[in-house]
C-alpha cells in the first residue's frame, strides 16, 4: 500500500493536467488556436472586399475606403458642420445586400432617426453619418465586420452579409 501511493500521486500529476488541457472540443474536434482564427478572419476579409470591388465595378461607383473598411461615396456635400458624437440625426434611407436584395427602406417604416455615437447602429452606418451634414447624400458599404456580422440582424439581413446604404435627405434634429 505504501508503494502504490506514490505511484498514483505521480499518475494524478502526469495525467490529469493532460486531461484539461484545451484543445478539445466538447464534440471531440479540436479547437482552433488563436492564430487559426486570425488567419481565417483575414482570409474572410479579404473575400468580403473582393466581393465588394466586384459590386464597385459592376456599378460603376467612384468610391473611397477608409481605414475601418468602409465604402462610401459622398453624393452631395450639404451645408453647415459634419454631424458629430451626440448630433440627433434624421434621414430617408435604403438597404440593400450587394446582390441588390432590398432589407430595408424608409418608404417602408419611415424615417431612420439615430443619436450619433448613440444608437444601436450598424457601426459602418455611424461613420459614415460623420463624413455627412445636414442636406447631404451618400452611398456606404459596409463589410460584415462593420455591419450585422456573424449573426445577421435576425430578419432581413443574412450572416456575414454585405450591406450597402443609400442615404438623402439628411437633417440635423434640433
Amino acid at each position: 500500500m505504501i508503494f502504490r501511493l506514490p505511484v498514483l500521486i505521480l499518475m494524478c500529476i502526469l495525467f490529469v493536467p493532460a486531461c484539461n488541457s484545451g484543445t478539445e472540443s466538447a464534440g471531440g474536434g479540436r479547437k482552433p488556436g488563436a492564430g487559426e482564427m486570425a488567419e481565417l478572419n483575414r482570409y474572410l476579409v479579404k473575400k468580403d472586399r473582393e466581393r465588394i470591388l466586384n459590386y464597385i465595378e459592376r456599378k460603376e461607383l467612384e468610391m473611397h475606403e477608409t481605414g475601418s473598411g468602409l465604402w462610401y461615396m459622398i453624393r452631395s456635400e450639404g451645408s453647415g458642420e459634419l454631424f458629430r458624437e451626440n448630433d440627433h440625426v434624421i434621414m430617408e434611407y435604403r438597404c440593400t445586400l450587394l446582390d441588390g436584395t432590398f432589407c430595408y427602406s424608409s418608404e417602408d417604416s419611415g424615417p431612420m432617426e439615430v443619436i450619433v455615437g448613440k444608437s444601436r447602429i450598424e457601426s459602418g452606418l455611424d461613420q459614415g453619418l460623420r463624413m455627412l451634414r445636414p442636406g447631404g447624400s451618400a452611398v456606404l458599404i459596409l463589410p460584415p465586420f462593420l455591419a450585422w456580422g456573424f449573426p445577421g440582424d435576425g430578419k432581413k439581413i443574412p450572416s456575414n452579409a454585405v450591406v450597402v446604404y443609400e442615404i438623402e435627405k439628411v437633417s440635423l434634429r434640433n
